[in-house]
């Protein structure tokens, strides 16, 4: 099963990758054209509380989740109580509803909420400057926004852009003729800071430093050490996410052996039916089933038994840099 996103967003290898984002650029026009023409529709205020936005600029995956996970760390040793608010993609609620582990499931909150709110109390909203005035009521006195950089409507306080290094911006288009999901000067024009994930294969570094004066990040995603143990083994992988081959490319860092391997799109909501195969044909060779915990939450609980799940976590390499320069923001409040 091989799904995700069009590979002409990243690579331009053939005629045809050139001939068909030629063909979509006057629908990515109209896009660009619609995201812009809604920051100039709103005036954003303040709020009562800070805000902290963890966004990209990039349809899919860029690490988000494991970037507020981490950034939730951090505020607490600093000691704010913050809250975590999420649109719940993916999930049927519109809030503002505080996640209850025990009680909704990722086809109610979306699989991100149930990874956040092991972390924070977390919000689902679709509409921002709800979920946020609810977290706030709640006893936060700081809200991390999971996603919502193209939000125009809530303010934000610090916006952290995260760009994937493998990737970077692609092919630097907009949707659906690339995977920016708004124009791209515009959208590194408004970040605080940015956060390059993993090793910086297309010099997104150097084209954030051309057209944006904020400081650049760096961090990494890591295995936990509570995952099972895969070096030198024989495992058959799968994952639904962004870019799903990000997590064959950990799994392979980590020194599995994957010789089996299937990709679903992006919050797929997974039934019995969809497992069937794979777990059949990872049974039947002896071998590890093993995806991501993003994945993981989405699973049936009548298969989980019988799926791994292999996490991971990010580590800085400046990670005494990332709170002070929130604090700079905040102080401007006070002004």
């Amino acid at each position: 099963m091989m799904f995700g996103t069009p590979s002409f967003w990243y690579q331009q290898k053939t005629t045809q990758d050139k001939l068909l984002k030629l063909a979509l650029l006057p629908a990515s026009w109209i896009y660009a054209a619609l995201v812009r023409k809604k920051f100039d529709l709103y005036f954003q205020v303040p709020m009562q509380k800070p805000i902290i936005c963890v966004g990209n600029v990039v349809a899919g995956g860029a690490g988000k989740t494991p970037v507020v996970l981490s950034l939730i760390d951090l505020l607490q040793e600093k000691g704010f109580n913050p809250h975590i608010l999420t649109r719940g993609y993916g999930g049927k609620e519109t809030g503002p509803l505080q996640v209850s582990p025990g009680r909704d499931t990722a086809y109610d909150v979306g699989d991100e909420a149930l990874l956040l709110v092991e972390k924070a109390p977390t919000w689902v909203s679709a509409k921002r400057t709800i979920g946020a005035q609810a977290a706030m009521e709640s006893g936060a006195d700081i809200v991390v926004l999971d996603d919502g950089y193209q939000n125009a409507v809530i303010y934000k306080d610090f916006s952290l852009l995260v760009v994937d290094g493998a990737v970077g911006f692609g092919n630097k288009s907009v949707m659906p003729a690339g995977p920016l999901r708004e124009p791209l000067r515009f959208g590194l024009g408004r970040a605080d800071a940015f956060v390059i994930i993993g090793e910086d294969k297309t010099t997104a570094a150097d084209y954030i430093r051309r057209h944006s004066s904020a400081p650049i990040l760096f961090a990494a995603l890591e295995p936990d050490d509570s995952n099972p143990d895969v070096k030198g083994k024989s495992i058959f992988a799968f994952a639904g996410i962004g870019r799903p081959m990000k997590f064959k490319e950990t799994l392979d860092a980590a020194g599995a052996m994957v010789d089996g391997w299937a990709s679903f799109p992006d919050h797929y909501a997974y039934e019995e039916e969809d497992l069937r195969e794979i777990l059949t044909a990872a049974e039947a060779r002896g071998i590890m089933l093993l995806t991501t915990a993003k994945d993981y939450v989405r699973i049936p609980a009548s298969l989980k038994p019988r799926i791994h799940k292999f996490s991971v976590h990010l580590v800085w390499q400046n990670r005494e840099e990332i709170i002070p320069l929130i604090e700079q923001a905040l102080k401007k409040r006070s002004r």
